[in-house]
Formats: C-alpha cells, structure tokens, sequence
C-alpha cells in the first residue's frame, strides 16, 4: 500500500478523518461522564458499568475510530485488523441500537441524553460513516467469522455472573427467566450480529479502496 503524506491530504480529505477523532474523544468522554455519575453515587464497581454491552462496545469503537481517524490523518495505511475492527464495532452498535430500543427501551440511570448519544446518535454515526464513506473498510467474508468472538465472551461472562453473583446487565437475562428464555434471547442476539455484520460487510464490498483493506 502507498503511503500518503499527512502534507498532501487536502482539506477535504483531512474533514472526515478528523471528525473521526472528535467524535471517537467524545465518545470516549460521555462514557467516562456516565461512569463518574455512578461513582459520585458510591457505584464505584468498573465490572457492573463497563459489563453493559452499551458502555463497552461504544468505548471500544470509539477507540477504533480514533485510531483509524490519526492513521488518516498521517498518511499512513490501515492495518487489515484495524478495519476488521471497525467493521465488528458498527455491527456490534447495530445490535445496541436494535436491543435497546426494542427490548428495553428507557431504562438505566444514566441521564437521557446519554442514552440516546450511546443508543442511537453514535450509532446511526458509524453506521454511515462505516457504510457510505469512500474509505469505508472493504472486507473479505473469510473475515465476517470475527464478528463473534467478543459478543461470545461478554455474553458468557455475562451469564456466569448471572449464576453466580446475581448480576446481569439487563433484565432479559435474568437467570430465573429460565433457560428456554435465554437460550432464545441470546440466539436472538447472535442472529441480529451476524445480519448486521453481513449489512456492513456487503455494502463495504461497493466501496471504492483509497486506503485500508
């Protein structure tokens, strides 16, 4: 891949990736916000915050975009992985957006309008950005399978925790629903990522390749 010079980026070109970064930051800020309000309360526990699929998966693509906005800006290609990453986030932010706007709308405490930054706003975001943007990741199907690994583990630490501690994120996981119900909720789940993962795989496979994969 050819390295472009930061220097010969016009403005322009310079706008998306930027705006990339500012959006990734403050992302990454409301998160840390929500989180302080749940320490200012005594909830100081980084395990019951950041164990919502919300608060990691938005802090994780809020970094990826971040990351993908300073190699833009440097000139610099986007590594295969970075882009897979990219990828796995907006699907990922699809299924935040689709489950908490179905299955448990206006619940939390964090203030509304951080709700509906995490919930809906960034991801309607990524989702054009990740879809509608010329530099927008093109990715093989041979790489669709890593949409998976993440959600698998967060659900099965999840659904430990369930059994024992007694805490789950949210309310249609609950243990006492029964295993009819969680095994449905969470196939459910799965069905929705890989449908949102193959959205952006195959609308990433029109993309004109200026950079990246």
């Amino acid at each position: 891949m050819t390295r472009v010079s930061s220097a010969q980026l016009s403005s322009s070109e310079r706008a998306r990736p930027l705006a990339r970064v500012i959006v990734g930051t403050a992302i990454v800020l409301v998160v840390l916000y929500a989180y302080a309000l749940r320490a200012a309360v005594g909830d100081l526990n980084p395990f019951d915050f950041f164990g919502y699929f919300t608060n990691q998966t938005s802090s994780l693509t809020a970094l990826v975009l971040i990351a993908v906005g300073i190699l833009a800006l440097g000139g610099r290609p986007r590594p295969t992985w970075l882009s897979v990453a990219w990828g796995v986030g907006a699907a990922c932010l699809i299924v935040v957006a689709v489950v908490y706007n179905t299955l448990v709308p206006g619940t939390g405490s964090a203030p509304p309008w951080v709700s509906v930054v995490l919930h809906i706003v960034f991801p309607a975001v990524v989702l054009f950005d990740v879809l509608l943007s010329p530099d927008r990741p093109r990715l093989s199907w041979r790489q669709l399978w890593w949409v998976l690994p993440y959600p698998l583990v967060w659900i099965t630490v999840v659904l430990v925790r369930g059994v024992t501690d007694g805490w789950v994120p949210y309310g249609f996981l609950l243990p006492q629903r029964g295993i009819e119900s969680l095994i449905l909720h969470v196939i459910g789940i799965l069905a929705l990522l890989i449908l949102a993962a193959a959205a952006v795989w195959g609308f990433g496979g029109r993309a004109p390749r200026r950079s990246g994969v």
